[in-house]
């Protein structure tokens, strides 16, 4: 039964991610809900994966290395990029601009 939980749990992270993706304004809020959906969604899924998988334990273990991986470089990935897109010259779209502190 949890495996189910977290299947649907992770099916339901990536739909309010990919809607996220369609309605925010601009390119760091996008980012943002791309990066909790890879996140958190594949993350949920993966572990699923682990539990319901009819495979050899070997199989499983690299489930979890690869959630464990998710969660290790998937925000640091998405940080580089709104890091080099605001080096680009992008604007947020937002009133406060905390990465104008760091770059006088």
């Amino acid at each position: 039964m949890i495996e189910y939980l977290l299947l649907t749990f992770g099916e339901v992270i990536m739909i309010f991610g990919a809607l996220g993706i369609l309605r925010f304004p601009d390119v760091y809020t996008r980012l943002h809900a791309a990066t909790k959906c890879d996140t958190g969604g594949a993350m949920t899924i993966l572990m699923a994966l682990a539990i319901i998988a009819n495979a050899p334990t070997l199989i499983k273990l690299k489930f979890l290395v690869l959630a464990f991986l998710i969660a290790l470089i998937n925000p640091m990935v998405s940080h580089a990029i709104a890091r080099g897109a605001y080096k680009y010259g992008i604007k947020p779209k937002v009133v406060v601009d905390m990465y104008a502190w760091d770059n006088p």
